[in-house]
């Protein structure tokens, strides 16, 4: 069972390209989604929620402004990097067969946190588990899920209709898809190599 779990982490990749676009059965969802609210949270607030998004017009607007972010971000680079850039896919909202977009609501559980007090962002962790947990499961189905990050929080919250108070963390997209890449899409492009883990260990003080 343990190389089974291993084998599930290290095959798990940010997903761009490879959605086929197939439905998603609902006892699979249920499953996936059940693994993402078993995450552990901070005073057990489970400051979570999960927002499925199956609409194409919500999706289209999405898209837009992702492409648009995407412009933003490239207009920023040197020559070599947006050279990179260009190739690189950065999301598949339009492929993708579902789009999950995960929340973190601080009021939750409030105003007595249990081991929040000294850790303000400590709820926001929470939901990064709850992600986590969501992708293993996912990677475990035989699905796919990236996770886009080009956008801007208030527009996703005017989009959807999330309460101030609520900020949205990850818009996930999410489905079967063809395989999942050896080596994933950043290492493949140039962008960036991975370093060892043993390089980020240090002994009893930082640096040693």
């Amino acid at each position: 069972m343990s190389e089974q779990f291993y084998d599930v982490l290290f095959r798990r990749r940010d997903v761009r390209g490879q959605f086929t676009g197939e439905p998603v059965p609902d006892d699979v969802l249920a499953r996936v989604l059940a693994a993402a609210h078993a995450a552990p949270s901070v005073g057990l607030t489970q400051p979570w929620d999960f927002v499925l998004v199956r609409d194409d017009t919500i999706r289209t607007a999405f898209h837009q402004h992702v492409r648009h972010e995407r412009d933003v971000f490239a207009a920023g680079l040197g020559p070599a990097d947006a050279e990179r850039f260009q190739n690189i896919k950065i999301e598949g909202v339009r492929e993708a067969t579902l789009s999950i977009v995960v929340t973190y609501d601080p009021d939750r559980g409030s105003p007595a946190v249990l081991g929040r007090h000294a850790i303000a962002d400590a709820g926001l962790y929470s939901v990064c588990l709850a992600i986590q947990n969501l992708w293993l499961a996912a990677t475990a189905e035989g699905w796919g899920v990236g996770w886009v990050s080009f956008y801007r929080e208030p527009f996703l919250r005017d989009l959807l209709g999330i309460p101030a108070r609520v900020r949205p963390v990850a818009w996930l997209c999410v489905g079967p898809v063809t395989h999942l890449e050896q080596t994933p899409d950043l290492e493949r492009n140039g962008w960036r190599h991975r370093r060892p883990w043993q390089a980020a260990v240090h002994q009893d003080r930082w640096g040693s």
